[in-house]
């Protein structure tokens, strides 16, 4: 059997692969000095690094923004919304050198709140963010209100874009169920699992200061703790201690110090 045809026909799609992979990799732009004031008004996790992390952190957010769209139906994005946004991707992944997220190609803003025909108009609309499942894979949906919301003053232990972003992480293995295997040991899972239900049991009693949608299942309760765990964790570390530790665990961070 001659070899060579098909030997050379596996060399034409390699390097067809090649340089079409090649031709759609961007450069990342350097952020505008107008960026890095927005991110140091408005994104207190920023403001919080000593000033080679605020370096690292600046060069993950023109990582992102280089490798996804952001676009917006019905609203405008701005310079501050496409900098949230990023800052919500790199916040729970700030942990990890060379962490990109594969399963996204675009995050959609709507103006407010949408519904499950993702109508942003009209009543029953109660959804502040969505992971894109079926045939929207690889796309997110965010309100902008919640966005911006999430990173102000008076957010307390919820943000809606960090919230998404857990979830994506979740998904990354595969399963979006609260088990985020790319990022803990398997020996860690049991205790993990464990600890999720004993909390969830306290969230049902009235005995625990996370939000009650954390009951809805064991994704939504990843999610949930991971906001309290960034936006406010010397808080979550004095009142839940362990699950401080085992999310430090997972995102290879200490935000509380």
């Amino acid at each position: 059997m001659n070899l060579y045809p098909v030997f050379f026909i596996a060399l034409v799609l390699l390097l067809a692969f090649y340089f079409i992979f090649r031709r759609k990799k961007i450069t990342p732009v350097p952020l505008a000095v107008s960026d890095l004031q927005l991110l140091a008004t408005h994104v207190a996790y920023y403001q919080a690094l000593d000033e080679e992390k605020k370096k690292r952190f600046v060069q993950k957010i023109a990582d992102f923004l280089a490798s996804v769209k952001i676009e917006g139906v019905g609203v405008e994005v701005e310079p501050l919304d496409r900098l949230l946004v990023a800052s919500s991707a790199v916040i729970p992944i700030f942990g990890f050198d060379n962490w990109a997220y594969s399963n996204l190609g675009s995050v959609v803003l709507y103006p407010d709140t949408f519904n499950e025909d993702f109508a942003f108009e009209g009543g029953k609309r109660n959804i502040l963010g969505m992971v894109g499942t079926g045939y929207m894979n690889g796309q997110m949906i965010l309100s902008k209100s919640a966005l911006r919301h999430g990173f102000s003053a008076n957010a307390g232990k919820s943000n809606t874009g960090i919230h998404e972003f857990v979830h994506l992480l979740d998904k990354s293995d595969g399963a979006t169920d609260g088990i985020p295997q790319n990022l803990m040991a398997h020996e860690y899972t049991i205790p993990w699992l464990k600890m999720m239900h004993e909390e969830i049991s306290r969230i049902n009693k009235d005995q625990s200061d996370i939000d009650p949608y954390a009951m809805t299942n064991e994704a939504e309760f990843f999610a949930v703790a991971s906001e309290y765990f960034f936006e406010q964790p010397e808080i979550l570390k004095e009142k839940h201690p362990g699950l401080y530790e085992q999310l430090s665990r997972i995102f290879a961070q200490h935000p509380a110090g």
